[in-house]
């Protein structure tokens, strides 16, 4: 076991116990925007060990959409990104967003639309999340969560190039393993803690679905004219981010970054 302690400016305190091996820990009841150090002693029945060295975090409001799904939060460079693809059925105010299931509805509407891959409750939304089309990321009542907000193609390439550009970016943010990349998930390490995953697609052109287990394909906000719009796209064989020009109508995956 391990003690954790947290220094706030007047000295550690004990704030609780965690396991070996525990990389993660939710600290509660802290100042938003307050920065604080902790720092870990292992311990036995019989002996304590020295403290680790410190690691500083700052406090921050957690992700929850309208539906009450709680979303991981990455730091990556200046950036801060949702770790979890969106599922929210919702805009921002509670409008709800329709699901359309029918091929002949999601490819004719052009509104705002999501669905589950292969309109089967089975494939794991609460894993992979909901695919929209485009019309949701632009809508003015907002599908993020307040405070957040789908990244344009720039902050797209900000992260990118953080990760050392787009031949390499893409092993940098996939998870790792093949649990839900098809094999062999080339060139992958997840450094970032982004874990992005391969959830698919819905085609604009005639509402079928393909690409699970093999592309990652993510919206950004960036309009290329009027029937197109920029996506960035991962997959299983290779440790490239693509930037993709994807019908507006087709049905991606959806990160969020913070305001």
């Amino acid at each position: 076991m391990n003690y954790l302690e947290r220094d706030s400016g007047s000295g550690y305190v004990e704030v609780g116990t965690v396991e070996s091996n525990i990389t993660e820990y939710t600290d509660m009841g802290l100042a938003l925007g307050a920065s604080y150090e902790y720092r870990v002693a292992a311990y036995t029945a019989i002996n304590t060990s020295s403290y680790s060295a410190t690691a500083t975090a700052t406090a921050i409001t957690p992700l929850v959409d309208y539906d009450g799904n709680i979303y991981e939060i990455i730091v990556i460079g200046d950036q801060l990104w949702m770790a979890e693809n969106l599922k929210v059925t919702h805009y921002r105010d509670g409008t709800a967003i329709p699901n359309l299931t029918s091929d002949g509805d999601w490819t004719s509407t052009s509104s705002g639309a999501y669905c589950i891959y292969n309109n089967n409750a089975a494939n794991e939304v609460d894993t992979y999340g909901a695919l929209y089309n485009w019309h949701t990321v632009t809508d003015s009542i907002n599908v993020a969560p307040a405070g957040w907000h789908v990244p344009t193609d720039a902050e797209w390439q900000t992260l990118v190039d953080y990760l050392g550009g787009s031949s390499v970016a893409g092993g940098k943010l996939k998870e790792s393993g093949t649990s839900h990349w098809n094999g062999p998930n080339a060139g992958v390490t997840n450094e970032s803690g982004f874990t992005a995953l391969p959830g698919g697609a819905r085609y604009g052109s005639d509402g079928g679905y393909g690409d699970m287990g093999a592309y990652g394909h993510f919206w950004s906000a960036t309009e290329l004219d009027s029937s197109t719009a920029r996506s960035r796209v991962l997959t299983s064989s290779g440790s490239g981010v693509w930037r993709v020009n994807d019908d507006k109508r087709s049905g991606l995956t959806i990160r969020c970054a913070r305001d």
